[in-house]
């Protein structure tokens, strides 16, 4: 196992657009479905919708932190609509697969999506059994990544050392706060859209456009 992440006893991975390719584009699926419910929401066209969509996505880190900080509207209720989706678009990579399951210690889930769709993933990728839990949305207090308050709140609950830890992550503005705890950064930099947003070396330890070989490298395998 390569000496730099040696170190490390609990494995924390992002969900979307970081365990399957962006290429899979599961997004736009969940685009159209938050457009319908701001439209519904707000009562405007689709371009108005998309609009705030992707304006409360940037500034409050997922587009259900923003309404709910400016229309108060009840999470369970938006998460469920959004997330009813196909998976169609979702394949299994049995390497990558084996890769996860070969890591040594706990390997855990931190996604700004809700633990039922996060399941729902995670079963269409052959990964249903891979993962000790997940830290969703609900257990962050509706308050996304990149607040330094749900990383707090993973090690707090989880009893995770960030010291020992490794966090991978397709969203760079995401990993800042996990550095600052400690934590072993890996960008999984594999064109997500606004994925290189507040992008900055200090917080980056290690960058990568596809797990599956960064992960054959951890053990000192051919890609």
């Amino acid at each position: 196992m390569r000496a730099d992440l040696a170190h490390v006893d609990t494995w924390i991975f992002d969900l979307d657009n970081t365990l399957y390719p962006a290429k899979a584009d599961l997004f736009a699926l969940i685009d159209v479905k938050m457009g319908e419910f701001i439209q519904g929401l707000l009562g405007c066209d689709p371009v108005v919708a998309k609009q705030t969509q992707k304006r409360y996505f940037l500034e409050h880190g997922t587009t259900l932190s923003g309404l709910m900080h400016h229309h108060g509207i009840e999470p369970r209720e938006f998460l469920d609509y959004v997330h009813d989706i196909s998976m169609d678009r979702l394949e299994v990579d049995e390497a990558l697969n084996a890769h996860i399951a070969a890591l040594p210690g706990r390997r855990l889930i931190f996604t700004n999506g809700d633990a039922a769709y996060a399941g729902r993933v995670l079963d269409k990728l052959g990964l249903a059994g891979a993962f000790e839990l997940i830290h969703d949305i609900h257990a962050c207090q509706y308050v996304p990544k990149p607040d330094p308050s749900g990383y707090a709140e993973l090690c707090r609950v989880h009893h995770v050392d960030p010291m020992r830890a490794a966090f991978f992550e397709d969203m760079a503005r995401n990993l800042r706060p996990a550095k600052a705890i400690g934590m072993a950064t890996i960008w999984v930099n594999n064109g997500s859209e606004a994925g290189n947003h507040e992008h900055h070396p200090d917080f980056i330890d290690f960058e990568t456009d596809h797990l599956t070989p960064f992960l054959a490298d951890i053990f000192g395998e051919q890609p």
